[in-house]
Parts: C-alpha cells; structure tokens; sequence
C-alpha cells in the first residue's frame, strides 16, 4: 500500500467531533462476517501481536482491566490478555467475530459494537479501562475519523494508562484493497505522521517495533506492521 497518494493528515485539534462526520461502515463488517472462519488460518504467527500483548503482561498489575479494540476472534489477543489473569472486554463490529470470540476465550467478555459508540457521551459506556489494544482496528477508519478514535481511548484510560497499537505503515485514506475474497477499505499513515497523532492525542510512545509481514494469502500483499506501545501522558 506504500506511496498511494492521500489526503493530507489533519491535526487532532482541529475541532472535528463524531457530529459533523458521516460514519460509513459499509461492507465492512460484512467482509469480517465473510472471512471470520477462515481470518486466523490467512494470518498466522502474528509475532508483533504477542509481543506487544506481552509487553502490556508485563506491564500490568494482576486484574488489571484491558480493553481489546477490534478483538476479532479474540486469538491471539484477548486469549494472551485472559490467560495472564486480566479483565478483558473486547469490542467487534462483525457478529460473527464476537461469536467466535465467546467460543475461543469464554472467560473474557464480548460486545459487538462500533468503536464510535464507546467515545464520550456516546451510547455506550463500558467504563474505564487500565489499558487498551486496538491491534489494526484504527486501520479500517477513515483518516478524519483516527483523531476521534485516538481521543476516545484516552478518554476510557486513566493517567498513566497503557495503550498498544498497531497500524500498517502506507499514505492512504480510506482506500479499497481486496481481502481473502472480500473488499475492506483500510487507512495508514507514514511513520512520522502516525507518531505526532499519537503526541497530539495524549500519548507518549515508550516501545516501537515494526515487522514485514506476510498473509498466507494470495491477494493480500506483505505489508510493513508498527507496533507501538504508548501510556497516556495526561
């Protein structure tokens, strides 16, 4: 995806609200609806995932409460965060993701919701939470729409409060790839630029790693995966 040309990356304060977008959300969640039994099999090994899962383990106090953004199957995330003794709540937008999950890690906690419904004075409060993964959930946003969601997670977390995140590194805005035989419409920015969103949310980046990955697919090309471990600075 790397050198697509996109539109230029707008600052977190400039007065954008969830009000004056139009969330469109179509396909989406029927592409994961589509793909959800076949997701883990086209990507395996996700070494970035877990490792940064273990940096919020290692991190964390035992019971400590994790939110995990785009939970997917739950695998291998909410599994890693549940079996280390943690509170986990995962949020989904595809049904058939959060059905997998009950089944895969039924000692977390599942909910199919749109990450918009959790930010503040939304219609969904879950409560605060001591840490949040949002591993490629951020990707399938809209580039106007990633401040909002950046705020939003500040906002579930304390001071001080863990955020791990993960984004493919490409110039693109809402821009349609093919995905395991579906359509999903993905957004990335450029290293640099991903980092002042970061800075510009609240969030200082304390661990950063990136990996080459490639799905055990034919028509999703490798892609270059960051890895970024934050604590909220305010």
């Amino acid at each position: 995806m790397r050198g697509r040309k996109a539109t230029p990356v707008s600052r977190v304060n400039d007065g954008a609200d969830y009000g004056s977008l139009r969330l469109d959300r179509s396909g989406q969640a029927e592409a994961f609806d589509a793909i959800g039994d076949r997701y883990d099999e086209a990507f395996p090994h996700k070494e970035g995932q877990v490792s940064a899962g273990e940096w919020l383990v290692e991190s964390l106090g035992p019971g400590s409460r994790v939110l995990d953004l785009g939970s997917g199957t739950g695998l291998p995330t909410a599994r890693q965060l549940a079996d280390a003794g943690f509170q986990v709540v995962g949020v989904d937008l595809s049904g058939r993701m959060v059905e997998l999950a009950r089944k895969y890690v039924p000692t977390a906690t599942f909910h199919q919701l749109d990450l918009a419904d959790l930010r503040p004075g939304g219609p969904t409060d879950l409560g605060r939470f001591d840490a949040v993964a949002a591993f490629f959930s951020l990707l399938m946003l809209p580039r106007a729409e990633i401040p909002l969601a950046l705020r939003t997670i500040h906002h579930l977390l304390p001071p001080g409060g863990l955020f791990a995140l993960s984004m493919v590194e490409a110039h693109v805005d809402d821009f349609a790839i093919p995905f395991l035989g579906n359509t999903i419409r993905v957004s990335g920015y450029l290293l640099d630029d991903l980092h002042r969103i970061l800075d510009d949310a609240g969030f200082e980046i304390v661990k950063e790693t990136s990996y080459t990955y490639a799905p055990a697919t034919a028509d999703v090309p490798p892609e270059e995966q960051v890895f970024l471990c934050c604590r909220r600075r305010d």
